[in-house]
């Protein structure tokens, strides 16, 4: 189940690009205000219905806290800023690098090979994925825009290894959400127009990011990270841009190519390669326990 939960967050990553778009009037750091808020409030509405202390205060240490905040806001900041300097499509080249390397910081001494292979055989997937919406043209001048992109992907993979080897409670992400939240209203009063004349769709976009996947999905990451298949997680991350092309289909909003089903099966076969020891150690036991 602890496992069910990561994946669960990487679907709703998925679908991520189908709800920005519907939101795409909301500026950025409003938006992102507007998501982690909505994170807070998922875990005082979970105190509500579980009856326990509705403000009862986290343990994070300090160094918890700097990380913590630093990686949720740091990306989001990092991935804006990215997106601004470069085109799209080389950034989310460059960032779709984290499943790679947390693949890699997760492995045991003897499994970092394979986790490499797998990783590397993933992220072509990925690369077909992602190549086949326009063309790549990497340029000296959108340098600054890659290496924001690099970092997003240093960030994130370093924020999951951190929660995998980390000892804290599932609800201190709602505390984070809250500083999160706090700081991308700063940013946004200094950086941007406020627009709160927003439609009902708008809203609900805006309030299903925050419940899924720039806020729930970040309590589901956190029980998968810490308890769930860490390597396994990290090799099926690869499947965010797939489910988020599928999704950008089911609602006509971009149409289906064989490079879906291409990137798929690329990523599933660099899963199978990362984990390989892991499948072979349970078909091993199943035969010992017949």
């Amino acid at each position: 189940m602890t496992t069910l939960a990561g994946l669960s967050a990487i679907f709703m990553w998925g679908l991520l690009a189908t709800l920005s778009v519907s939101s795409s009037a909301i500026p950025s750091f409003q938006l992102l205000f507007i998501c982690f808020l909505v994170s807070f409030l998922l875990l005082l509405v979970k105190r509500v219905l579980r009856g326990t202390p509705l403000f009862s205060l986290p343990t994070l240490s300090a160094g918890q806290w700097l990380v913590q905040v630093g990686s949720l806001f740091g990306f989001h900041w990092c991935y804006f800023q990215a997106i601004r300097q470069a085109p799209a499509i080389e950034v989310s080249l460059i960032a779709y690098l984290w499943p790679l390397l947390l693949g890699i910081f997760v492995a045991n001494a003897g499994n970092r090979l394979l986790a490499l292979a797998g990783g590397a055989i993933g992220f072509a997937g990925t690369a077909i994925l992602l190549l086949n919406n326009g063309d790549v043209g990497f340029e000296a001048r959108h340098v600054s825009g890659y290496l924001l992109a690099a970092t997003c992907a240093l960030i994130w993979s370093g924020y999951s290894w951190f929660l995998s080897a980390s000892h804290s409670n599932v609800d201190d992400i709602g505390w984070v959400s809250l500083a999160v939240a706090m700081l991308a209203l700063v940013f946004h009063g200094f950086t941007e127009v406020t627009n709160w004349d927003l439609t009902t769709g708008q809203w609900l976009s805006a309030l299903l990011l925050g419940l899924g996947p720039v806020g729930g999905a970040f309590y589901l990451w956190d029980i998968g990270m810490k308890q769930g298949n860490r390597a396994l997680l990290a090799s099926l991350s690869f499947t965010t841009p797939v489910i988020s092309s599928v999704a950008l289909f089911v609602f006509d909003f971009s149409p289906l190519n064989t490079a879906v089903l291409t990137a798929l099966s690329l990523i599933l076969a660099g899963a199978l390669v990362a984990n390989l020891r892991q499948f072979s150690g349970l078909r091993i036991k199943r035969r010992k326990a017949a």
